[in-house]
């Protein structure tokens, strides 16, 4: 192999999840790849430093993108008047204002605005505004640098995060006793926004509380706060910053031996997907970083999805996975995700019209979900199985062993064991 083909292959799965995070169409995705390595393969003998290969093709993938993305604008002929939104969403702590990116331009100066369109829209560089205006570039830049902080100023104000109720609901101690029963009824597609397994939307001033509760003692054994604090960007995707401050977290979430752990995520949410996009904590004293880019280490505990892509946000049985009482059969795919039946969930006095949406074996991880959702797609029950011999060799036994009064399920003939709940404030 040449050096070329050698550097690529080395970095090739980064490149590739790159892209398929920054769009949302496959077939678009592969083609911005192609003209990717074309470019890198044509433009090779003019990296001087070969050690910077990686960072250096990321940097032709994402131009690539942001020229699809420029062009993809050019070609969109609506009225801003057709992209009105509502500037009030209701939300369980209150509202929450939403200034369209629109409305924001059209309260720009006629000076800001003409631009932005020129270098965003449009797609001239520089050296071309300067021209096209007949201005000198360096007041092409100070203008681009002050319409970008006056668009921002106008995009974030302050009055964006939601009023939140600060004395949030405290989960209780003890697992409130709840019924599951199957309903006569299709289920109904349903607008999943949440996080995987950690049932925060990725949208700002979003906040959360939620437990979990071992089994058989019913016993609050984490407690987690989430919020949404601000937005942020990685490897030039954008996103929001999420904190979660963990109590006494278990085994699985330990980031130190401290009783309380924190994490900084990076997320977003688009019309098709959430997804995961960063993760950092503290641990042994060194603040660990991981992002999507980082292949084997990111993906057991964030990437789901095919191809690492997030969760479906818009879900409907799709017919992947048929449960039977405790019998489910399943396809053999590498993420398996589907909604299983229409169930009514009473948790304490409170009865919930629900979809079951079962994730198995996420990565061959050997863990199966329930995820009991209203129709505002927020979860409402959470429940957790382990394969038999899950992680036993650390647990040293199987789960059979050492749970056996809990409920069992069986997914292709192999035995699952319950272990813990879920439950979020939403419900109280």
């Amino acid at each position: 192999m040449t050096e070329f083909e050698i550097l690529l292959n080395e970095c090739k799965n980064a490149v590739e999840r790159f892209v398929w995070f920054k769009l949302s169409s496959k077939a678009d995705a592969d083609d911005i790849l192609q003209e990717t390595y074309l470019t890198a393969f044509q433009k090779f003998d003019m990296l001087a430093d070969k050690s910077h290969f990686k960072a250096w093709i990321v940097s032709i993938a994402r131009n690539k993108c942001n020229d699809y993305y420029r062009r993809q604008a050019k070609n969109t002929d609506v009225s801003i008047d057709e992209l009105t939104e509502q500037p009030l969403t209701a939300s369980r702590y209150g509202y929450v204002e939403q200034h369209d990116v629109y409305d924001t331009l059209e309260s720009l100066s006629e000076n800001d605005k003409q631009i932005i369109d020129l270098f965003y829209i449009q797609g001239y560089n520089q050296s071309e505004i300067s021209q096209r205006l007949d201005i000198p570039i360096g007041t092409v830049k100070s203008r681009l640098y002050t319409a970008r902080n006056n668009f921002k100023r106008l995009y974030l104000p302050d009055t964006i995060y939601r009023k939140v109720d600060e004395n949030m609901k405290k989960l209780p101690e003890i697992m409130p006793e709840y019924t599951i029963t199957k309903l006569d009824k299709e289920p109904f597609s349903v607008k999943w926004e949440e996080l995987m397994g950690w049932f925060i939307v990725p949208k700002l001033g979003e906040k959360l509380n939620w437990a979990i509760y071992d089994f058989p003692k019913r016993n609050r054994t984490e407690y987690d706060e989430m919020q949404v604090v601000g937005k942020a960007e990685i490897h030039g995707i954008e996103g929001v910053e999420i904190t979660a401050k963990q109590y006494t977290p278990m085994d699985c979430n330990k980031t130190d031996n401290d009783k309380i752990a924190e994490r900084t995520f990076i997320a977003q949410l688009t019309d098709t997907h959430c997804r995961f996009l960063a993760e950092s904590h503290i641990s042994g004293g060194v603040k660990k970083c991981y992002t999507f880019l980082d292949g084997d280490e990111f993906i057991p505990n964030w990437g789901f999805g095919e191809n690492n892509c997030g969760n479906e946000v818009n879900l409907s049985a799709r017919g992947d996975i048929i449960r039977n009482g405790s019998e489910i059969t399943a396809t053999d795919k590498p993420f398996l995700l589907d909604i299983v039946g229409r169930y009514e969930v009473k948790i304490g006095s409170k009865v919930y019209d629900t979809i079951c949406v079962m994730d198995i074996e996420t990565y061959d991880g050997g863990v199966v979900s329930e995820q009991y959702l209203d129709k505002n797609g927020r979860t409402i029950l959470w429940r957790r199985f382990n394969r038999n011999d899950w992680a036993k060799d650390r647990y040293k036994k199987n789960w059979t062993e050492i749970l056996p009064e809990n409920e069992r399920i069986t997914v292709n003939g192999e035995v699952y064991v319950h272990w813990y709940d879920c439950i979020t404030d939403y419900i109280l």
